[in-house]
């Protein structure tokens, strides 16, 4: 397929793989753009000499473009983006903050520049800021979402109107029909998180994989709004958030109730009952493992 999207990052199908955070290490990145996609490595979730590792381990196991996601709040962004530039990595998802500090540098640096959002009003101070394309991602998705609550099929056509620059769509994509509904409603690409986040490739705990594989309609809630908004499986973790968060709880509170370590708990290490499990609603729609090349195939057949 020829558009903007594959041509702005050269790849050969206009479909990314979400950086998620203890899923999206090298293998993963690498076996999506081995498959004509475009991986990306999960930086929230490394240290930054682990990341290191983990760009020089994807540039050993693909020569096809990859990229890096980099949440803008991270507390050692500084050395993030130092080693994404001196490991000439050429492509970065920023997400969760402002573009506008960190696009003109890694521009100057000729890396290509993808932010997310959740409203149509971000994505315009997006395209003032200088990134090359906006990947709009409804509250269908998994991890942490925007506070607008809009879904997927809603945001799209809105974002296209107000922007010129190439748009990505996220949230809720898993089935080819779903791919091409993103299309028809103004996208050029789409954004997968939870579908990858569950294959093979993917270095999510088996029994984090397994169950969420299992789940049901309505077996996630976007909860932590008083913090950073997260859709959660249920469990005991998220049962003692949302009664908390129903009760009225404090942001000190509900800080003290998540913790430290909460998601690596969860999702790398397993804990399904107190970790903090983060996957999509079209989790439910996933119900046999699978490896990135046969989601790609499926997707494009």
């Amino acid at each position: 397929m020829e558009n903007r999207v594959c041509k702005l990052f050269g790849i050969e199908y206009p479909i990314i793989q979400g950086g998620m955070v203890w899923c999206s290490g090298w293998r993963l990145a690498a076996a999506v753009s081995n498959a004509g996609g475009l991986g990306l490595i999960g930086a929230g979730s490394m240290h930054p000499d682990n990341l290191r590792h983990h760009i020089q381990s994807c540039r050993a196991a693909t020569d096809k473009p990859f990229g890096v996601n980099v949440p803008l709040l991270y507390p050692q962004i500084e050395d993030i983006m130092e080693i994404i530039v001196e490991e000439r990595v050429p492509i970065v998802f920023t997400s969760a903050g402002s573009p506008k500090k960190w696009t003109p540098f890694l521009k100057e640096h000729g890396i290509k520049v993808a932010h997310v959002v959740s409203s149509a009003a971000f994505a315009v101070k997006c395209q003032e800021a200088g990134v090359d394309a906006v990947v709009a991602e409804g509250f269908e998705a998994g991890g942490h979402n925007g506070r607008e609550e809009t879904t997927t099929f809603c945001l799209i056509p809105n974002v296209r109107q107000v922007i010129d620059i190439p748009l990505i769509g996220a949230g809720g994509v898993a089935s080819r029909q779903s791919y091409e509904a993103a299309f028809v409603l103004g996208a050029e690409g789409v954004q997968i998180g939870t579908r990858f986040a569950l294959c093979t490739e993917s270095s999510a705990h088996p029994l984090f994989k397994e169950r969420c594989r299992g789940l049901k309609e309505g077996g996630t809630k976007l909860l932590l709004k008083k913090l950073a908004p997260a859709r959660l499986v249920d469990n005991d973790f998220s049962r003692a958030v949302e009664s908390a968060e129903n009760r009225g709880a404090s942001e000190d509170e509900l800080r003290e109730i998540l913790g430290k370590g909460r998601a690596k708990k969860g999702i790398f290490e397993g804990d399904l009952s107190e970790g903090e499990l983060e996957i999509g609603q079209v989790a439910s729609m996933v119900s046999k493992e699978e490896s990135a090349a046969d989601i790609i195939k499926d997707l494009i057949k």
